[in-house]
């Protein structure tokens, strides 16, 4: 990350480190065609990385792939405090959130659509981590209270405002799990977020 920063701060680099061999005075091409690369540091929840993102002044992506969004506030409360302490202007420093996103025309669609390829995925990662295998009560439970973003429009319109009131973010990414969905309906996912999904939350946050 120190030789990424350096690399994109100026032209010919001189560095030495822990894990490469030593660079003196060479160039990096080609260079970016804007000012500097936009780096972000991405987590899942560690307190150190928060930390690093803050004192460094660097935009932080959260992933919230389990447990309650209310639990990450901490630590972005952690990165923000980090960065004032450190002397940067926390009004101007980027956080994002990414969740997981399938959406349909209807809940009962969604729900239909997406279950049998999120339970496969969860049940192969649990078993290489030791996890319960997932069962349809436990997903439904987890579309209520979990960052999980699987339903129709509304819904998915609520839980994106809703993680945003949490921790004034400036970027949501949503992630999607393809699986056993066919293309079209993936297709259709991606068309009612982008049509209604997002126009409808930047409306909602222009009003606040």
């Amino acid at each position: 990350l120190g030789l990424l920063l350096e690399i994109n701060k100026q032209e010919k680099v001189t560095w030495r480190g822990k894990f490469r061999s030593p660079i003196k005075d060479q160039g990096v091409y080609p260079r970016p065609y804007q000012s500097a690369l936009p780096i972000w540091i991405a987590i899942g929840g560690t307190p150190g990385s928060a930390i690093r993102a803050g004192s460094l002044n660097l935009p932080m992506m959260i992933a919230l792939l389990g447990g309650r969004p209310e639990q990450f506030v901490p630590l972005v409360k952690l990165f923000r405090e980090t960065a004032k302490e450190a002397g940067h202007d926390v009004s101007k420093l980027d956080l994002g959130i990414a969740s997981q996103l399938f959406g349909a025309d209807t809940e009962k669609e969604a729900v239909e659509q997406f279950y049998h390829s999120y339970e496969k995925l969860m049940n192969r990662v649990g078993r290489e981590r030791g996890w319960s295998p997932l069962n349809k009560a436990q997903f439904d439970q987890l579309r209520g209270h979990s960052p999980l973003i699987v339903g129709n429009v509304q819904q998915a319109i609520d839980k994106i405002l809703y993680q945003q009131e949490l921790f004034n973010n400036t970027r949501f990414l949503a992630q999607l799990v393809t699986g056993d969905m066919t293309h079209a309906q993936n297709m259709r996912s991606i068309e009612l977020y982008g049509t209604q999904v997002a126009p409808a939350v930047r409306k909602a946050l222009i009003r606040q």
